[in-house]
């Protein structure tokens, strides 16, 4: 279930990266989409045929789509306030501390990320920038196979610490029933959410880009989801920003001798769980502690410890076809080679991990020690569990505070610096052919 292989075998098979278009789609999820549009569709068309729907006919459509596709029929999608406040009201004690605590960590962690406007007055004048944040920003919140409540703290928080005036939360209605996770509902709540709609997949991306008679379109849209949502997104960046185009979650351990396996184990379990289409790789120079991780992934499966792990047919798809543990020269190769993957998330899990931190050059996150797991870092460690996947870590970075500030240069030059400037911009302009361009600047020249 946990296969082991060389480094020439993972580089062509779970290290190798496919991009977002050429990923396969399985055959249930094509069936589907045949039943639902009535002829055979990829997704991208038929994410393409919800979002102009949408944003023609609105809040009609919206209901249509969350109808047809989560057999919902909801009059009212915006979840009354009074609601989302009795849901935490209502929260087990234990449970709403454990959010709590998690919410006050995101907190102070973005609370110390530098975000500053500055003046330089050394350059002919003064030179800057002015940081502002986003008016209004929507998230999205999985609630599919599981609810993540942590999603709405990673998402919010910092949006929240970087100044935006209103946060908008969309989440599936719960198939069937139209309810929403009443956790999630509680977590919206401690993370001062302003707005909640029972609205999932691209309809509910594609009312937050365009706007509908309830929904008023927000600037920027950020959230994981699954493959229609990832989709959304992708299709209506430009009308809004989006954080990035989240794909299958993955994780990758690095192990020696020092290793524990079932501690391995059960990390890479966890990441396994997500979906069939998680990456869940270990990598060590050790063939004995591969064997071993793999011996004790076994155990757990099979209730070691009274464990009870339930999500059985998710972990013999994934494990088995985008996961294993492969054998590497050295730690050195396999931070290398984790460095060519550039997943969400690397545990190093060795013998002096410190030694190793520097060497790693791309990753969502880096995971200290055994202790600083990675399920640590999906609920209470601070920094936001979202985080770039599919290889995006080579030019992305985890959502911050950055994510939901914009930028404004400021250039205030004096008339000693705009006439000399005047000048060079006068022959950079000519030499482009841009004669106006020439003329203002020599203007200011004279």
């Amino acid at each position: 279930m946990f296969p082991i292989y060389d480094v020439e075998t993972a580089q062509k098979t779970i290290l190798k990266r496919s991009p977002l278009d050429e990923m396969p789609i399985p055959q249930q999820v094509l069936d589907r989409l045949k039943n639902t549009f009535g002829r055979e569709i990829s997704p991208a068309e038929a994410v393409r045929e919800i979002i102009r729907d949408i944003r023609t006919n609105g809040n009609s459509a919206v209901r249509r789509w969350t109808q047809t596709l989560d057999q919902v029929n909801l009059a009212d999608f915006r979840i009354p306030s009074a609601k989302i406040q009795n849901a935490l009201n209502s929260l087990d004690p234990a449970l709403r501390q454990a959010l709590e605590t998690s919410a006050s960590r995101i907190e102070q962690f973005y609370q110390k990320q530098p975000a500053i406007s500055w003046l330089d007055q050394s350059m002919g004048g003064s030179l800057g920038q002015m940081l502002r944040p986003m008016e209004r920003v929507g998230i999205y919140v999985p609630g599919g196979t599981a609810p993540l409540p942590s999603t709405v703290l990673m998402t919010a928080i910092p949006a929240r610490v970087a100044g935006v005036k209103q946060v908008v939360m969309v989440t599936p209605p719960g198939r069937g029933t139209g309810e929403v996770n009443p956790v999630i509902l509680a977590a919206a709540a401690i993370a001062d959410v302003d707005e909640v709609y029972a609205v999932g997949g691209a309809q509910a991306i594609a009312a937050l880009a365009y706007g509908t008679e309830t929904i008023t379109r927000v600037d920027k849209i950020v959230g994981p989801g699954n493959l229609f949502v990832t989709l959304a997104k992708q299709q209506v960046f430009g009308t809004v920003g989006i954080d990035g185009l989240a794909g299958p979650t993955e994780t990758i351990v690095i192990a020696d001798e020092t290793t524990r396996p079932d501690w391995a184990a059960a990390d890479l379990l966890a990441q396994a769980e997500h979906d069939v289409m998680a990456a869940a790789i270990l990598l060590t120079p050790s063939k004995k502690v591969a064997q071993a991780v793999q011996k004790e992934m076994a155990a757990w499966l099979e209730g070691k410890d009274d464990v009870n792990l339930t999500r059985t047919e998710i972990f013999n798809i994934s494990l088995r076809n985008r996961s294993g543990a492969v054998i590497t020269r050295d730690i050195a190769e396999a931070v290398e080679l984790s460095n060519q993957y550039g997943p969400e998330h690397l545990n190093l899990a060795v013998k002096d991990p410190w030694n190793w931190v520097e060497k790693v050059t791309c990753s969502g996150g880096v995971f200290i020690g055994e202790t600083s797991c990675e399920v640590m870092g999906d609920y209470m460690a601070g920094p936001s569990h979202v985080m770039p996947t599919g290889g995006s870590a080579r030019f992305a970075s985890p959502l911050n505070v950055w994510d939901f500030l914009r930028i404004i240069s400021v250039i205030g030059l004096n008339p000693s610096a705009a006439a000399d400037l005047g000048c060079q911009a006068d022959i950079l302009a000519r030499a482009e052919g841009l004669d106006a361009h020439a003329l203002a600047g020599r203007l200011r020249s004279a």
